[in-house]
């Protein structure tokens, strides 16, 4: 299968532009699965929760949504990406997965990074895998990655690509860590990052490209620019995330010992 990331960068609050730019970028190229980067048509850096409010949309009914699911259908593919969603009283940093048949996930960032916290409410949602027939897929959303737990509960729940769309300001932290969890789980990752510049109210943040997809012992497939809005499609070997045999007689994940893991639920 062929898998595509779109490395972008958004203007505040230009939701129309900011779609239309990435599903432009797209429509030069074919693949089977997209991933698009975190909060893509809206920006990242809100002053406040009642601006992430203001921009947030209904999953799956608000138009990126469903702009989305159009254009999955029209060209026959999946698509993994990042908006903010209303629910309630709520606001949550999700992602969708939408295919040719429409809406099929949603996921709520679990571990909210910097002024998230203040911003949407952490997600309440648990890790799912999602079978979409070519891939077993799972999301993972940005500062996820640097808690193991979160992969490896996509990996136990059979999870062959990690769609983990962002908006990294460490420099070169993620890179490492995401290809640690392909490593560690035996699955390829796909961190789909912007680049640019948002300054607004007192505070300038600048996001660190490189986006990448790494295969499942922990090498870059395509890793993209520090700066430049690029897009790259790869050609996956699903059946590689399937075996998790070290040697003939280690698995990377059934060698587990659950029991002897005193903290995994402190």
């Amino acid at each position: 299968m062929n898998l595509g990331i779109v490395q972008s960068s958004p203007i505040f609050g230009e939701i129309a532009g900011n779609l239309s730019d990435c599903l432009s970028h797209m429509s030069q190229h074919t693949a089977d699965l997209w991933v698009l980067p975190e909060l893509f048509a809206t920006g990242y850096q809100f002053l406040n929760a009642t601006e992430a409010r203001e921009l947030a949309e209904q999953v799956p009914s608000g138009r990126t949504t469903q702009a989305l699911s159009a254009y999955a259908a029209e060209n026959n593919c999946f698509i993994v990406a990042g908006l903010p969603e209303i629910d309630g009283d709520k606001v949550y940093n999700s992602s969708v997965l939408v295919g040719p048949d429409g809406f099929l996930a949603r996921y709520r960032k679990v571990h909210l990074f910097y002024e998230e916290k203040i911003n949407f409410t952490p997600g309440n949602l648990p890790f799912a895998v999602v079978d979409i027939g070519i891939a077993k897929l799972g999301m993972m959303i940005c500062f996820d990655h640097l808690f193991p737990e979160s992969a490896r509960s996509l990996a136990l729940q059979g999870a062959e690509i990690i769609c983990h769309p962002a908006n990294l300001v460490l420099p070169d932290l993620a890179q490492r860590t995401m290809a640690i969890r392909a490593l560690e789980n035996g699955v390829f990752t796909a961190t789909a990052n912007r680049v640019g510049t948002e300054a607004r109210g007192n505070e300038s943040l600048t996001y660190t490209g490189q986006s990448q997809v790494i295969g499942p012992n922990g090498d870059p497939l395509v890793r993209l620019s520090l700066e430049g809005t690029e897009v790259a499609v790869v050609d996956l070997d699903v059946s590689l995330a399937r075996d998790k045999f070290i040697t003939k007689h280690n698995d990377k994940l059934g060698d587990r010992r659950p029991a002897m893991y005193h903290l995994q639920n402190q």
